[in-house]
């Protein structure tokens, strides 16, 4: 079933998990325990990113999406990059998609590496929508595109980022799943500029629980997610006590998720690091108010 369609279905905001493959050294199986405890949870779906590096990650990326949606029973969306594929590779990711089952994707730029150069076929998400697009034996594939809350680090304003936006919407994305953010003030501003600009498709809010420092330094330098006072002051204070960040980025993930689904938000979307504690954790919060 495409995501979109999940969207339709539900009256209520539609919850949804992000997991992240194995490194190369390691085999699906070694998340595979982690995945099915996140599926017992009952998300709407769980997406799987793509991993850095060549066909080992786009494997990888499809066999855990394949075990979720086939095995685990959950609908699954695999992210797929345009900076890691020529048009030709993307052709053959999108084929071993399809012959799994997997009905979802997620359609990204991806992040570039200083270690590897790009391949150049597309420049933008958009236009790796709208090649999937062109092909219409994708025709039953739903596929969801990024936004950002804070504008994309490389955008010229936020108003060019809302605009590059529409594009993947006109392209074909069917809805939208924001960057981490840790003020909701500005997803509910994305929000509302997405509106003005003819932007009508679900926009979920993503989510990311705080387990350690090095992870949050590590994120907000890719991302550019600006840290509110009340957040630097949580982590500042527990820094040295692993076990109380972890409680404390678990209730401040939940507060946020409490205060998004007040205001009416379409979807959370947990990043959880692969993580079943956490995400187990946040869902028995806010549970009976999805």
């Amino acid at each position: 079933m495409k995501i979109s369609e999940l969207f339709r279905q539900n009256d209520k905001a539609v919850l949804s998990f992000e997991v992240f493959p194995p490194k190369k050294t390691s085999g699906v199986e070694s998340i595979t325990a982690a995945v099915d405890e996140l599926a017992a949870l009952k998300p709407a779906y769980i997406s799987v990113t793509y991993g850095a590096g060549g066909n080992t990650a786009n494997t990888f990326t499809r066999d855990i999406a394949a075990h979720i949606k086939n095995d685990c029973g959950i609908e699954a969306m695999a992210h797929i990059t345009c900076v890691n594929n020529s048009k030709e590779e993307v052709i053959t990711v999108m084929d071993s998609f399809k012959e799994k089952g997997i009905e979802n994707i997620l359609a990204l730029r991806g992040d570039i590496s200083p270690d590897k150069p790009p391949k150049t076929d597309f420049k933008h998400a958009n236009e790796l929508i709208a090649f999937i697009r062109e092909h219409h034996e994708y025709d039953s594939i739903g596929i969801s595109g990024a936004c950002y809350p804070e504008g994309h680090t490389e955008a010229e304003s936020l108003t060019a980022d809302i605009l590059n936006l529409r594009k993947k919407v006109d392209a074909g994305a069917e809805e939208l799943i924001s960057q981490l953010f840790f003020d909701n003030a500005f997803f509910y501003d994305l929000r509302e500029k997405a509106t003005i600009a003819g932007i009508n498709v679900p926009i979920s809010a993503g989510i990311m629980p705080v387990t350690s420092k090095s992870q949050i330094e590590r994120m907000v330098t890719m991302c550019g997610a600006s840290l509110p006072q009340k957040f630097v002051r949580m982590v500042t204070k527990y820094e040295s006590r692993p076990e109380a960040l972890i409680d404390a980025g678990i209730a401040y993930a939940a507060d946020q998720i409490t205060d998004l689904l007040a205001n009416g938000v379409d979807g959370v979307h947990i990043y959880t690091m692969n993580n079943p504690y956490v995400a187990k954790k946040i869902v028995g919060i806010v549970e009976k108010l999805l």
